[in-house]
């Protein structure tokens, strides 16, 4: 067998085994060198440091110290990182691609999960399902057989806001359900949304012709607060606002103020703040439903991370291409 490149770790150490469990972290040691016990998070600790001078593909995850350029100077034989999480964001920067090192993201296997939970969250709030268990709960009575005007998700309206990986992920998982979804993102022209399958519309017009809207764009400076008072009068009566991109998508007193008057329903999985303040009207009122921030990977979700990664490894090794390299310029497009 020849020789296998130097790899390290660069994560918060306990998801290590979370992230590579034994099969997964086989499946990296057959492509490259790499010791699940020498994990650097922080890239000034002298323990790190003999292997670092030697590493060459950097496997990294969730608390990934910053590699700047002090910290890629320790790694001279650095040619990849590969990341087995979503967003690069909070470590890359632009040093990375000044010298030429390629950046791979397991951010399309995190989509995954992310785009199950929003089709879970569509079906069951087109069934009424939040607001019919608190019924139940508070009348402990069940109200009896027939048919329930108002709910169900025969041909209901589901407008996608934004064609991130998640946004198409979500998509391509409501094409075999008997919905109508709808796009609305200012860098996908008609031609793309129509290779997606889906109508492409203002954001004033899926807002107005949604009966769920649910969120996958990137938080930026520009979309801070993209849905705001404004937006949120325009959505039809009953309507239900998902998100599970960034909390900060959302204007929460807007929100709070139109969830009061019980016209709209909202589920989120991301707030703003994050975590909410313990006394956040969104805890009680009955038409919020809040999840912790648990869409993404999770549980038995994050091997999936650390087999993209590991066959990413396995591809750039044999001398291939990455299938899931970091552009850099769409970064900030990117959540």
């Amino acid at each position: 067998m020849p020789e296998r490149p130097q790899a390290l770790f660069a994560m918060t150490a306990e998801n290590v085994p979370l992230v590579f469990p034994p099969e997964v972290l086989a499946r990296l040691r057959q492509s490259v060198d790499i010791d699940p016990a020498l994990v650097a998070e922080d890239f000034t600790d002298p323990r790190p440091a003999q292997v670092l001078a030697r590493t060459e593909i950097l496997v990294t995850g969730w608390g990934c110290p910053r590699l700047d350029p002090a910290a890629l100077d320790a790694m001279p034989k650095l040619r990849a990182v590969l990341h087995s999480a979503g967003s690069v964001k909070s470590f890359a920067t632009p040093e990375l691609w000044r010298r030429g090192i390629t950046v791979s993201s397991a951010a399309a296997a995190n989509a995954v999960p992310v785009a199950e939970y929003t089709l879970a969250m569509i079906l069951l709030a087109g069934k009424d399902l939040f607001a019919a268990r608190d019924r139940l709960r508070t009348e402990r009575a069940f109200p009896g057989w027939g048919l329930v005007p108002g709910i169900g998700n025969h041909g209901r309206r589901v407008g996608v806001i934004g064609a991130s990986r998640i946004g198409r992920k979500v998509i391509e998982l409501l094409r075999p359900f008997d919905l109508v979804p709808s796009l609305t993102d200012p860098y996908v022209d008609e031609a793309g949304a129509a290779a997606l399958g889906v109508p492409l519309l203002s954001l004033d017009d899926l807002l107005r012709t949604s009966d769920i809207v649910t969120v996958h764009a990137p938080e930026t400076s520009e979309t801070r607060h993209l849905v705001g008072a404004r937006e949120l009068a325009l959505m039809p009566d009953g309507a239900v606002l998902v998100n599970t991109a960034r909390g900060g998508l959302v204007d929460h007193d807007a929100l709070i103020a139109e969830l009061r008057t019980g016209r709209l329903s909202a589920i989120l999985d991301v707030t703003d703040p994050e975590p909410l303040p313990v006394d956040s009207p969104l805890y009680d009122l009955p038409n919020a439903f809040i999840t912790p921030h648990l869409a993404g990977s999770q549980g038995n979700e994050a091997a999936r991370l650390g087999l993209a990664v590991a066959e990413e490894a396995g591809r750039l090794v044999a001398g291939g291409r990455p299938a899931y390299p970091v552009d850099p310029a769409a970064l900030e497009r990117e959540a």
